[in-house]
């Protein structure tokens, strides 16, 4: 079975979006630099991002999100990002009216079984699962192997947490990986067990 990663960009103060959902200047490191990440060469980074997140990137076979998630991001018009082969979408409600069910999509109620199924889609791949509450559920249960965060330089004061609404304390080894971007800190750790 493939590693399960708890992923997303932070700001520095632990925020993945503001009050409404906007991520603000979080996600600006991926169009701020002069090497293309992706096919369509929209988003550019520095050589140090690229390096970094590419190889991570090739490796996701399946990303899990929250209904709330794929909401706003119009479900990513039935294309998973990046070249991930598969989406598991966590949520209570059933595909949206007029959903394209040949979309690699799935609609599961639960973050265990959404992670499990991902894992069965996934093979020894990476299961991705996206910050924010449904990550930090993720985590809670004890679901996650790492946690991988691109720490941008901002403080947005409030909005939505990196790790959800996590009560209890997780503890975490390293970082096994700390990679200086252009105004982004990418940082890498195990989920101590």
């Amino acid at each position: 079975m493939g590693t399960v990663v708890m992923y997303g960009s932070v700001s520095v103060d632990g925020f993945i979006a503001d009050d409404h959902d906007r991520p603000g200047p979080l996600f600006d490191w991926l169009v701020s630099g002069d090497v293309p990440l992706d096919d369509g060469g929209v988003l550019k980074v520095s050589r140090a991002s690229h390096d970094y997140t590419r190889a991570y990137w090739d490796r996701i076979g399946t990303t899990v999100v929250g209904r709330r998630s794929f909401d706003l991001a119009d479900g990513f018009d039935g294309t998973p990002p990046s070249g991930v082969g598969h989406v598991v979408v966590v949520t209570h409600r059933a595909a949206p009216a007029g959903w394209d069910h040949g979309a690699p999509f799935e609609f599961v109620e639960g973050v265990e079984p959404a992670v499990a199924r991902a894992r069965e889609l996934t093979g020894d791949r990476i299961v991705e699962v996206a910050a924010g509450d449904v990550g930090g559920q993720a985590l809670a249960a004890g679901l996650v192997d790492e946690v991988r965060m691109d720490v941008v330089a901002v403080v947005l004061g409030s909005g939505r947490r990196f790790f959800g609404a996590v009560s209890a304390p997780q503890l975490l080894d390293g970082p096994d990986e700390a990679v200086q971007g252009d105004r982004v800190l990418h940082l890498r750790y195990r989920v101590r067990r």
